[in-house]
């Protein structure tokens, strides 16, 4: 039996599933990665098989714990593919709850079509074992309007107004749950070696969701780490982390990426 003691802030190279299927139950607090969906990309020629993949992902989180999905569609034959809409209830049928729905909005689209609009976002599902317990809504969304003046009104369900007081505005508030990033070379992260990498998102995308859904010394796990990017924001938000993946090239580009990163505890307590 391979405990997560024995992991922790390590990549490991090998299959997911495998890998997982060492670790106990109720292990992991938070999980954050992005599938190789619709084969977009070529992955050294390794195969993604999703629904054994969620399944250990519902047995080793935590009561309580998130798993944040990032993901999107392909367009074959003239549809959009439709995979994150399957996968997401899928995991909703082992017995995950659909939390929130976000968007990951990009800077820019890519392959633009004639037919249709720009594609520049993808979905962030956050899925949840039950209720969270741990939910740190960030609020860096700067107010329009300061301050409290007049009256809110609001139509009752006779058809009747009601009015009330405003609520004072402050000067922050919560996110809303579309999430703009800039993104490419120089945009999404510093780490130049990180762009060996095909498709890497922002780090401050991993930051983001390990400060809403996660607690420090926590263990945060990528099980398709790809370049790093989870591992690395876990280690400077003061958490531990399990990266995983089937590729020793980039599993290569992650233990690089991780070799000279120290915890942020500043920045975790700023934000």
């Amino acid at each position: 039996m391979i405990y997560p003691a024995d992991y922790v802030n390590k990549i490991i190279c090998g299959d997911a599933r495998e890998v997982m299927r060492g670790m106990p139950d109720g292990c992991i607090d938070i999980t954050i990665t992005s599938p190789p969906y619709d084969r977009l990309r070529t992955y050294s020629g390794h195969n993604f098989d999703f629904e054994p993949i969620a399944k250990e992902l519902f047995r080793v989180t935590k009561a309580g714990g998130i798993i944040v999905w990032v993901v999107g569609d392909s367009v074959e034959n003239g549809s959009e593919t439709g995979t994150s809409f399957r996968q997401a209830l899928y995991f909703k049928g082992l017995g995950f709850n659909l939390h929130d729905t976000m968007i990951y909005m990009k800077n820019g689209g890519q392959y633009p079509e004639k037919s249709r609009y720009y594609q520049c976002f993808e979905y962030m599902f956050i899925l949840s074992k039950g209720t969270p317990k741990t939910i740190n809504l960030l609020r860096d969304r700067r107010n329009k309007w300061l301050g409290s003046w007049g009256k809110r009104s609001g139509r009752m369900k006779d058809g009747s107004l009601s009015q009330r007081e405003r609520i004072p505005y402050q000067e922050f508030g919560i996110r809303f749950n579309v999430w703009k990033f800039n993104t490419g070379h120089g945009f999404s992260t510093p780490d130049e070696i990180a762009y060996d990498h095909p498709a890497i998102f922002p780090d401050k995308l991993a930051r983001d969701h390990i400060l809403s859904w996660s607690k420090e010394h926590e263990i945060v796990l990528d099980p398709m780490c790809g370049s790093g990017t989870t591992c690395k924001m876990a280690v400077q938000l003061n958490r531990k982390f399990i990266g995983i993946d089937i590729s020793p090239d980039y599993c290569e580009i992650a233990r690089r990426r991780l070799a000279n990163v120290q915890p942020e505890l500043q920045l975790a307590e700023a934000l």
